[in-house]
């Protein structure tokens, strides 16, 4: 196995994700199979329950793992299926390492951080690299490994120990190390500064690691004086200096790190030269070139409640993004602070109150992505009641679809009351119920979470006609409230139709009114499955029905039987 580590230094949100995604992407163009491994340095055992302001979007894989957001870059870029053993965490190492010592398995030994964490961190990023994740059989040729935080860190020093000693233990033709900095340009001198830089390189060095190429961030490409510095103190040759600059879109850091050769410089350092072929990168070039020629906008209302970190919704986004592009348009989202829209706000802050239904009328269609917890709600509710009444393409995610549910029932059914028992216990008409399931991979979890198979009710239902008249379609869920089945018949009589559920018959998948262009509520999250050229469906018919176009693209687009 050939490991390729990506660190950080200087500063964190330098983008260490997506350069790692697209040295795979230029891997996997050279004809290399690619894997790749997320360390977190935190002391939770997983994601899971972080605040998306805390740390952005929980990205859900297949096997239910709740993972950082950088595995949904992976599993986007280089098109695969991670799972939750893909990330580690402070916290799973500690408790492995805790659940072998009350065991007795080091046999009255004293535990320490070297070598039992370490040991164990090396024995994880071993065990996980020969993981097949693209679908074929036996291991990847290159495992590529992103380090998060910044080199320096107290907590990340056990695993920089650990990937020193891997180094090490694997041998030079078998370990590249790509050191991700900052070159600033301070605005009075107007000079790019490489001492940061040159300081992130001598601490990685005083802790073991020598790196073998330089991926200097910048807004402006380096220039050949800089590159020489930042050679000369780093000792690093000027070919291996790698410049990701700024760009209009980050479909081009592959073509950026292809045209400089940083495919050459990795076989090289890897001893795979004659095992790699040429970059064929052809579709990469043609889709960010597309992108940045469109010119048409189609605006979206996204109606959240952490709408202050666009993070937290990283995988709707990229999911809006792909289904624009391919209706040949630019998304344009405009975030709408849910709790904008409540009554309560016209009174306190009457401003954003009537800048948030402004903006919500001009929008072509509207998004309730999922959450948790009842704030907001109401405003949610009052802008998937604007949708239905005036015929507004509308998809709600998880919540989302919820929240369809709740106006339904107090709009159209007259229950005033109703709601979800998680935000009123006492609710004389709970229409969405605490629904736990007992899963295998996360035992005592209540969540129900990972891929689950959706069995279409209605064959001529738009979904279905979008997901190519398939029986079934399996997705990633992540929640605990569904749709309570005992008032189903109830609601399907008045107009609301589920026409997707699970494989008992009483989880409640999919919603569509029929007397809509497009109101469609799902209750898995069809964004962490969709893909650069292959969008998710349900966001297609969004975008679609919000340019007038589906109907179109139904008729002519052929249905599998």
């Amino acid at each position: 196995m050939k490991y390729v580590l990506v660190t950080g230094g200087v500063v964190s949100g330098l983008g260490k994700g997506v350069t790692a995604s697209s040295i795979g992407v230029v891997l996997k163009s050279c004809g290399l199979r690619v894997t790749s491994i997320k360390i977190d340095p935190y002391l939770n055992t997983d994601a899971g329950t972080m605040s998306p302001f805390e740390h952005g979007e929980v990205f859900v894989l297949d096997d239910g793992g709740e993972v950082d957001l950088d595995l949904g870059n992976y599993e986007r870029f280089l098109d695969v299926r991670l799972t939750k053993d893909n990330n580690i965490t402070t916290g799973k190492i500690y408790q492995s390492v805790l659940e072998k010592e009350r065991r007795g398995d080091y046999l009255g030994k004293t535990v320490q951080v070297v070598p039992h964490i370490t040991n164990a961190i090396r024995d994880w990023i071993e065990s996980v690299a020969q993981i097949p994740v693209d679908g074929k059989d036996g291991p990847a040729d290159v495992c590529v490994i992103e380090l998060g935080g910044t080199v320096g860190d107290i907590e990340s020093m056990p695993f920089i120990e650990a990937l020193r000693q891997l180094s090490f233990s694997v041998g030079k033709d078998n370990f590249c190390l790509i050191h991700v900095s900052l070159v600033p340009v301070l605005g009075v001198v107007g000079e790019q500064k490489t001492k940061p830089t040159q300081h992130s390189v001598r601490e990685l060095r005083a802790l073991g690691l020598t790196p073998d190429l330089l991926a200097c961030r910048s807004a402006q490409p380096l220039l050949d004086n800089t590159k020489e510095k930042l050679s000369q103190f780093c000792h690093v040759p000027a070919s291996n200096i790698l410049n990701i600059h700024d760009v209009p879109n980050i479909w081009h850091v592959p073509l950026l790190l292809r045209n400089q050769k940083a495919h050459h410089a990795i076989s090289k350092q890897l001893n795979l030269v004659n095992v790699a072929v040429t970059p064929d990168l052809q579709e990469w070039t043609e889709r960010a070139e597309n992108f940045d020629n469109l010119n048409k906008t189609v605006k979206i209302a996204m109606v959240g409640k952490y709408v202050g970190l666009t993070d937290s919704y990283l995988s709707v986004m990229k999911a809006l993004l792909h289904a624009c592009i391919a209706c040949s348009l630019k998304p344009s989202v405009d975030w709408i602070a849910a709790s904008d829209l409540e009554e309560e706000s016209a009174k306190l802050t009457p401003e954003a109150h009537a800048a948030a239904w402004q903006t919500l009328r001009n929008a072509a269609c509207v998004l309730i992505p999922g959450g948790f917890g009842d704030r907001g709600v109401r405003g949610m509710i009052l802008a998937a009641k604007y949708a239905r009444e005036n015929n507004v393409p509308f998809l709600g995610i998880c919540l989302g679809m919820q929240v369809a549910v709740i106006e339904f029932a107090r709009s159209v059914l007259h229950w005033e009351r109703a709601n979800s028992s998680e935000f009123d216990d006492q609710t004389p008409n709970p229409v969405v119920i605490f629904m736990p399931e007992g899963s295998r991979t996360h035992m005592g979890s209540t969540m129900r979470l990972g891929s689950r198979r959706t069995l279409f009710q209605s064959p001529g239902c738009i979904s279905s006609k979008l997901y190519q008249n398939s029986k079934y379609v399996d997705e990633r869920h992540r929640h605990r409230y569904e749709v309570n089945p005992e008032l189903i018949n109830t609601l399907e009589e008045a107009g609301l139709k589920f026409v997707g559920r699970d494989e008992t018959g009483k989880r409640m998948e999919i919603l569509e009114l029929p007397s809509h262009p497009f109101y469609v509520g799902v209750q898995f999250h069809p964004e962490f499955k969709s893909r650069p050229g292959r969008p998710s469906a349900i966001f297609l018919g969004l975008i679609l029905a919000a340019c007038g176009q589906l109907e179109v693209y139904l008729k002519s687009h052929p249905q599998r039987s």
